[in-house]
């Protein structure tokens, strides 16, 4: 199999009461997935990568203002339609669930183990 670009899904708020380490440690375990991607040869995504940037240059004033949810989950539901698949990982998250739906909803694959996703070539 060729690269595949692939949007790992995981929590980014959930279940962290919006405590900043919490959520750091959720994007930290999305990019120690993402990197497991790369090294296998994949092209990895994650919607913070665009949403956060983005978000803080548009002034946000904190999680979940009206600049945050303009951004935030709009970034990921455009980029699972450039994907080729979508991983998800880590526990209970509305927002990584709906990217699975969209991905599904568009045919692309869906993995739930980076050990499921096959080795590019």
């Amino acid at each position: 199999m060729s690269s595949l670009m692939i949007l790992v899904a995981g929590p980014y708020r959930s279940g962290t009461g919006d405590d900043p380490a919490r959520i750091a440690a959720n994007v930290a375990a999305m990019t120690r997935t993402a990197l497991d991607l790369f090294r296998a040869g994949h092209l990895p995504v994650l919607g913070e990568w665009y949403a956060l940037p983005l978000i803080e240059h548009a002034g946000s004033t904190g999680i979940g203002d009206t600049v945050f949810d303009e951004i935030f989950h709009p970034i990921s539901r455009r980029l699972v339609a450039h994907c080729d698949a979508c991983l998800r990982i880590g526990g209970a998250s509305t927002g990584a669930d709906e990217m699975v739906a969209l991905a599904r909803a568009n045919g692309k694959a869906v993995y739930f183990s980076i050990d499921a996703v096959p080795p590019a070539q």
